[in-house]
């Protein structure tokens, strides 16, 4: 009875978010370099810090933007990454970014996730200002997929600032 809750709450989200998002608006945004400082494995015991550097094209693979970068732990961790994003705009303040990266980990002296091959999926919300910089809140899931039989993965909340490559320091 909760999980067919759980999937009608999920499905009226979804219907939800494709009505009232406007991802066209994404159209006119420049470039973005995003950086971010967060608490890394946040659901487990093996906890550190996170640095993340990442660049948000604005051309377009169909609907989506692709997108790379490098997180690095307090404990050596290093994740290498790349993958699609989706703007979804809500009025002209806040957007919503669902994301999907595969990459490259290496534990360093903090958690073993198994494999190299890292995969990501990530959803940010953040607030938009006049010169389109946007500062926001990330969370991401970071797993092997089962390519490994040792699949802990791990959650990541960020503080996110994504400065457009556009900045004008003047204006």
């Amino acid at each position: 009875m909760i999980h067919r809750r759980c999937r009608c709450a999920g499905m009226f989200l979804a219907l939800w978010l494709t009505v009232a998002a406007q991802p066209a608006l994404a159209e006119g945004d420049p470039p973005f370099v995003s950086v971010g400082i967060g608490y890394y494995d946040i659901n487990d015991n093996e906890d550190a810090a996170e640095f993340r550097v990442e660049y948000r094209s604005n051309k377009r693979l169909w609907v989506f933007n692709p997108f790379g970068g490098v997180m690095v732990s307090s404990d050596a961790a290093v994740y290498a990454y790349g993958g699609i994003m989706l703007d979804l705009f809500f009025g002209r303040r806040w957007v919503l970014t669902p994301n999907f990266a595969a990459g490259l980990y290496t534990d360093g002296s903090g958690k073993d996730l198994g494999h190299t091959i890292e995969f990501r999926s990530a959803l940010n919300l953040a607030y938009r200002f006049d010169n389109r910089a946007r500062l926001g809140l990330s969370f991401y899931h970071i797993s092997n997929a089962s390519l490994a039989d040792n699949n802990p993965g791990t959650e990541v909340l960020t503080v996110l600032y994504s400065i457009p490559l556009n900045f004008d320091l003047g204006g």
